[in-house]
């Protein structure tokens, strides 16, 4: 067996040195580039994965096959391991839309950029409204179909015999899975800080004995115009007729009493059906809301206009003709209504 000289053995050993430095530096290369710079295969974009509480790299990544994302899990843990993200990654669902890197789907997940959506819950909108939106909603971890609404008005702590106008109307933000018993509680939380806000401003020598009563003319004053300039001109009118003691006589509120039967024509036997919406044939305010009121109805309810007007009716261009008197009223009436020029 022949041995090589000392002197050619120097020689070679440098050589293979730099041979394996310079494949190593050319997988280092590839690896890189193949986790930060090449797109990942995805066979479905844009898709939802959801990382579980306490789910390893490893299994992210095998439930990431499955779902059609070329990763593997040595290549994964590989990565995550050199970005130093252990222990980072954070439970939640997500959305990765192509082209996305893998170095970029890991920090998505360790960054916690969980999928935000959204429902949003219309000012004027009746509790029933509400209600099959949150039901329809695929998002929410529905937690209250089935119930009751005294059952549910229990389980968020509400302390009403019945859920009209208890939510504050506005566009509510969530993460996929978030309950939707939760997100009554919030909406009710949201609805009473902004009328005890509200309230706490309130004009002097209103004619409401609690912030309830307030509520339900806020949701009256919701109905009946979606001018922003107009809210606390009504909301006058019917805090004058209030103190004068006359009937408040709002559409709104009897179509509301009218339920199932109002027809979408509101006819003369309907304003003489007694119910306790009618404010034709009932004094005072009914007995709840009757939709969801917004922040400005609330603030109009609470600061009305300073105005003698007892009267108002549609002009046919989204505004109001307000009046003093009956005589002037019954003039508007035949003006904008009954076709008098």
């Amino acid at each position: 067996m022949s041995v090589a000289p000392k002197g050619r053995l120097r020689r070679l050993l440098p050589r293979s040195s730099a041979a394996l430095i310079i494949v190593a530096l050319l997988a280092g290369g590839w690896f890189w580039y193949r986790s930060a710079v090449a797109p990942v295969a995805m066979q479905v974009s844009p898709m939802r994965f959801v990382v579980p509480k306490g789910a390893g790299v490893r299994t992210v990544a095998a439930a990431l096959r499955r779902q059609g994302v070329g990763v593997t899990p040595t290549g994964l843990w590989l990565w995550y391991k050199w970005r130093g993200l252990d222990g980072q990654l954070k439970a939640g669902t997500y959305e990765f839309t192509a082209p996305i890197t893998v170095d970029a789907l890991l920090g998505k997940m360790a960054r916690g950029e969980v999928l935000i959506v959204d429902i949003r819950f219309i000012e004027g909108w009746t509790f029933k409204q509400m209600r099959a939106a949150v039901d329809a909603h695929p998002d929410l971890l529905h937690e209250t179909r089935g119930l009751d609404d005294a059952a549910l008005l229990q389980k968020i702590g509400a302390s009403y015999a019945r859920p009209e106008g208890l939510f504050f109307p506005d566009t509510y933000t969530f993460s996929p899975g978030f309950s939707d018993l939760e997100l009554y509680k919030l909406a009710h939380r949201n609805l009473q800080q902004a009328l005890d806000t509200a309230w706490q401003a309130r004009a002097d020598a209103l004619p409401y004995r609690s912030p309830y009563e307030a509520l339900i003319m806020a949701s009256i004053i919701e109905k009946e115009t979606g001018r922003a300039d107009e809210r606390d001109k009504v909301a006058a009118v019917f805090v004058n007729r209030l103190k004068r003691g006359m009937l408040l006589q709002s559409d709104p509120t009897t179509i509301y009493g009218l339920g199932a039967a109002f027809d979408g024509n509101l006819r003369k036997r309907d304003l003489q059906a007694d119910t306790a919406f009618n404010t034709y044939t009932r004094a005072g305010l009914p007995p709840t809301p009757i939709a969801l009121a917004g922040r400005a109805s609330l603030q109009a309810a609470l600061r009305p206009a300073d105005s003698t007007a007892l009267y108002f009716v549609a002009r046919g261009d989204g505004s109001s003709e307000f009046s003093d008197d009956l005589a002037s009223h019954n003039r508007a009436v035949w003006r904008y209504q009954k076709g008098g020029r």
